[in-house]
């Protein structure tokens, strides 16, 4: 079967479907397949009988709307490819400005510095950081066991890639007791918990597929934020800093409830590329 026509068609059904990204999404599919980049594809002509059945197969999947992650088992944030699958959050391309940000508070913290991802899921924030600043000590908080699965295989990886080991602990990213023994020592904190208030229409790809447990946070999608803004206070270094991702209607929450804490000062509220409230910062008094 020839690659082009068979990508075409693929990238009509998707349309049908719902699926936004129905071209880019058919070439995705097609490249793992074949076994290419998708830039090769041109230069790819015909699909094998049994490789053109395996495409039709994952395209069916995506028109069911599995997310493609889940189909082709890697998801790309920053310079990295991670493994994903079900029971773990996809990372979003959003969540790269929150690692940008925290890079940058990285690079002025000094020799060594401590930096905590909370409500890690597959390791994106902590991992990324890690490979682009590797003289950090990194931990990364995750309390889900199906997570933790691909946490933990994410950090081996880097790890076996050369990249700088990051601790990952099992726990809860809310508990007074997580990492208390870096109370007071921790330069920056990352976060990108539940947030998503529980009322929230979702597309089937989030809904059906990403563990709720890692998109909702409660009626107001503040439940896990709040506590999370508390253990914050407690890992911070003086001058440490906290950065949080939220919901786009939080824009004006979090830095209420940064400052209702107390013990931050500097807050601020960052967009997204669409120009969305999407992360807020604080530096610990």
């Amino acid at each position: 079967m020839p690659v082009a026509p068979a990508i075409a068609a693929a990238a009509g059904e998707l349309v049908r479907a719902g699926v936004a990204s129905a071209r880019v999404d058919a070439e995705w599919l097609a490249a793992h397949v074949l076994g290419v980049p998708r830039g090769r594809l041109p230069a790819t002509p015909e699909f094998t009988a049994e490789a053109y059945a395996a495409y039709r197969r994952l395209v069916a999947a995506r028109v069911r709307r599995v997310p493609l992650q889940h189909l082709v088992g890697t998801a790309g944030f920053r310079w990295l490819d991670l493994a994903v699958g079900p029971g773990v959050f996809v990372p979003r391309p959003e969540t790269e400005l929150l690692v940008d940000w925290g890079l940058a508070r990285v690079a002025a913290a000094g020799p060594a510095p401590i930096v905590v991802d909370l409500c890690a899921g597959s390791g994106a924030i902590a991992l990324a950081v890690a490979h682009e600043a590797p003289h950090i000590r990194g931990y990364a908080v995750e309390s889900a066991p199906e997570a933790l699965v691909w946490l933990r295989r994410n950090a081996a990886d880097r790890a076996t890639a050369g990249d700088p080991e990051v601790c990952v602990v099992a726990a809860d990213a809310t508990d007074s007791a997580t990492l208390s023994i870096l109370d007071g020592q921790v330069a920056v904190v990352l976060c990108n918990p539940p947030y998503v208030p529980e009322t929230t229409p979702l597309p089937p790809e989030v809904a059906d597929h990403d563990p709720p447990a890692a998109v909702f946070g409660g009626p107001d999608g503040l439940a896990v934020i709040r506590p999370v803004i508390a253990r914050a206070g407690a890992l911070l270094r003086p001058g440490g800093w906290l950065g949080i991702e939220h919901d786009d209607t939080h824009g004006a929450a979090v830095p209420v409830l940064l400052a209702a804490d107390g013990r931050y000062a500097e807050i601020a509220d960052h967009p997204d590329l669409a120009g969305r409230p999407r992360f807020a910062v604080a530096r610990r008094r």
